[in-house]
């Protein structure tokens, strides 16, 4: 004997989807619906127990209501060659006038009593959601790249309205310092002057001495010269390094 058809409303009527990514739980809603005038007990049964959690898997649908069951797709390495082979299946019976035990009917049920629908499974990547997800991560590190920039320019023109100040404090140390040197040429302008007059007045003394007083005597200017090119070094080395900063 045929069994009879299904008295209850599916909906979907053949097909469960779930909607990845599949990194984390997903949830498809099967929604039953009684438009009888008797009670109808309901069995969610599933080929795949392991990888599903149905909630509620089984029930009783007072006559003209709707009922949600919610199944819970547990997370998994989804391959998109690979096609589901997964099914549900949701089992159905009008309830005894006088039941007690619902269990207990399901047991005593006979085979000709029993009603059911069978649903495939199908799993879906949201590609286009996905695009759009990217797009919109996109333009927020766009946005937050272009804050940083604007933060990295003001603190740049900062350093730099620093920096000229230094600068400028340099400079006037380097004026200071060349006055200096120019002090030094004076003084070493001096010494030459005063070790001229003093070999004109001295015009007998033996060569040797004379030697010695002209070798000091550029000793002294090289030795000014150098001290004045050591501090021209470093302060050009002071205002590169702190431009480079």
């Amino acid at each position: 004997m045929a069994r009879p058809e299904q008295v209850l409303l599916l909906e979907p009527p053949q097909e469960l989807k779930f909607r990845g990514p599949f990194t984390d739980v997903v949830t498809a809603t099967l929604k039953l619906t009684n438009p009888t005038d008797r009670n109808v007990c309901f069995k969610v049964k599933t080929t795949a127990p392991r990888r599903y959690c149905v909630r509620p898997n089984s029930g009783i649908i007072d006559p003209g209501t709707s009922i949600n069951v919610s199944v819970m797709l547990q997370p998994f390495d989804y391959d998109p060659n690979e096609k589901s082979k997964h099914k549900f299946m949701v089992q159905s019976m009008l309830a005894p006038r006088d039941m007690t035990d619902m269990e207990g009917v399901w047991k005593e049920a006979k085979p000709e009593e029993l009603m059911d629908s069978k649903l495939r499974c199908a799993f879906e990547m949201p590609l286009e959601n996905d695009k759009t997800h990217e797009s919109e991560s996109y333009k927020t590190v766009s946005s937050s790249t272009s804050v940083k920039t604007e933060h990295s320019v003001l603190a740049k023109s900062a350093s730099a309205s620093l920096d000229d100040g230094e600068v400028k404090k340099i400079m006037e140390e380097c004026k200071q310092l060349q006055m200096e040197v120019q002090r030094l040429r004076e003084e070493n302008k001096q010494i030459r002057e005063d070790d001229g007059l003093r070999k004109r007045k001295v015009p007998s003394l033996g060569a040797p001495h004379s030697n010695t007083i002209v070798t000091m005597s550029r000793d002294e200017g090289l030795s000014t010269r150098v001290l004045a090119l050591c501090v021209l070094f470093f302060v050009i080395g002071a205002i590169i390094g702190k431009l480079v900063l």
